[in-house]
């Protein structure tokens, strides 16, 4: 079943890369570089080009002990993004948990809410049932303050099949289509990397859930702690990730090295299909 992304219709039945673009100075890889408008707008066509099926386009850094911004800020980031990216021939994705910024969001284009609070805040439910967007749902334990301090499971892969099948009713309850819903683990979001092991090595348990499901791997310190190596220097740990990640199932993996994830999948997807 393709996922219903506005007016778009994603069709899942391979895997998609979903192009980062943060439009912030403090993000965690790439914090800086696209901060300007035009900047951030030359980047995601040069990832639509590079193969990118979706574009993630967030104004607020999630990395661990990032501070929040105000709404007004993050509206004055992302919205000249997106009228400058209105007529591309992908669906875009708005990286944000406010109710605000989704709203103004969805006006301005956005096919997609990526919520890493997993429409939790007040009204978001309400927001994304009066469109015809898509929601990825995503689990965290913690803010983004404080997240990595001291993240504790019994077990963290049942615990997180539980709360996104919670956030997934809760969805459906207030309207939203089954076809419009995705949800992400939350790789790195209050998880230490013995949690973010487990959580791959055993991610074909989230077919469980019924809805396809995103994994955002690309770059991240659990891959750093594994390799040794600063975030600009983790792309062949981030394919392999990726890459890992697909072989368990994986609908969506969300990336800053597109070009190099795209080939990859090729590879993968030849192999698969030979006879």
């Amino acid at each position: 079943m393709p996922l219903q992304c506005g007016k778009f219709q994603l069709d899942l039945s391979h895997p998609r890369v979903m192009g980062i673009v943060n439009v912030t100075p403090d993000s965690f890889s790439d914090g800086g570089k696209h901060l300007s408008s035009q900047a951030a707008i030359d980047h995601a066509h040069n990832l639509i080009a590079e193969g990118a099926d979706i574009l993630d386009i967030g104004g607020e850094s999630t990395r661990p002990g990032a501070q929040p911004v105000s709404e007004q800020e993050e509206l004055d980031r992302v919205l000249p993004v997106f009228e400058g990216l209105r007529d591309v021939a992908v669906p875009i994705s708005i990286d944000t948990w406010k109710p605000g910024v989704m709203r103004a969001a969805l006006a301005a284009g956005a096919s997609m809410v990526n919520d890493i609070n997993a429409l939790q805040a007040p009204q978001a439910l309400a927001v994304l049932a009066a469109s015809d967007a898509a929601i990825c749902l995503m689990h965290k334990q913690g803010q983004p303050d404080n997240m990595q301090l001291a993240p504790q499971y019994t077990d963290v892969v049942s615990e997180v099949l539980a709360f996104l099948r919670s956030r997934i009713l809760a969805t459906q309850t207030a309207g939203i289509a089954r076809e419009r819903i995705v949800c992400d683990p939350g790789f790195g979001f209050g998880k230490t990397l013995l949690h973010n092991l487990s959580l791959l090595k055993n991610i074909t348990l989230l077919a469980e859930l019924g809805v396809p499901v995103l994994a955002g791997l690309s770059r991240k310190s659990m891959l750093g702690a594994i390799i040794g190596r600063d975030a600009g220097q983790r792309q062949l740990a981030s394919v392999t990730a990726a890459l890992l990640a697909v072989q368990g199932g994986i609908a969506i993996v969300r990336a800053h090295d597109v070009r190099e994830t795209v080939e990859v999948l090729k590879v993968w997807r030849a192999v698969n299909e030979a006879a």
